[in-house]
């Protein structure tokens, strides 16, 4: 069991296939790709969540800002998992570089995780990037920062144990 999340952001399904008529299935079928949610959960994270905005560029080193000028990256756990390097190093092609993960790690403030396997209705935990650099010293994000689902809700569910 996971520790408790810091929130959930839920969805209507229903409202959502209306909206932009396709099947419910076709909804479940986008929402859970990271890869297409992403756009969207950094809006909802940004606004409702930090009451901040979202990164001036796609290109930026993170995704928002919260209402103090933090800057935050936003991550789903997917069926595939979840990585915490930059984005241009996941892909076909790209390669994990440690001087750009540490890079990036001293520019935001932390992570926002969110579960979209779980949708309509996503759990998110707000993770300092000390804690991510303490899994990664300790071994525990392997040697590309990638980890699967079950190893990342594992890594959550034992946040504040000694």
């Amino acid at each position: 069991m996971a520790k408790e999340p810091n929130g959930i952001i839920m969805w209507d399904v229903t409202d959502i296939a209306n909206a932009l008529k396709i099947s419910a299935a076709d909804v479940r079928e986008y929402f859970t790709d990271g890869r297409r949610i992403s756009f969207i959960l950094e809006r909802r994270i940004a606004h409702e969540i930090l009451k901040g905005t979202i990164a001036s560029s796609e290109g930026s080193d993170f995704d928002v800002v919260d209402s103090e000028g933090g800057k935050w990256e936003v991550r789903s756990i997917s069926k595939g998992g979840i990585y915490f390097c930059p984005s241009y190093m996941v892909g076909s092609g790209r390669k994990f570089d440690k001087g750009g993960f540490k890079r990036k790690t001293s520019i935001i403030k932390g992570y926002i995780i969110a579960d979209i396997e779980k949708f309509p209705d996503v759990p998110f935990w707000i993770i300092p990037t000390e804690q991510v650099l303490s899994w990664w010293d300790a071994g525990k994000l392997g040697t590309t920062t990638k980890i699967s689902h079950k190893k990342a809700l594992s890594l959550i569910s034992r946040l504040g144990e000694k």
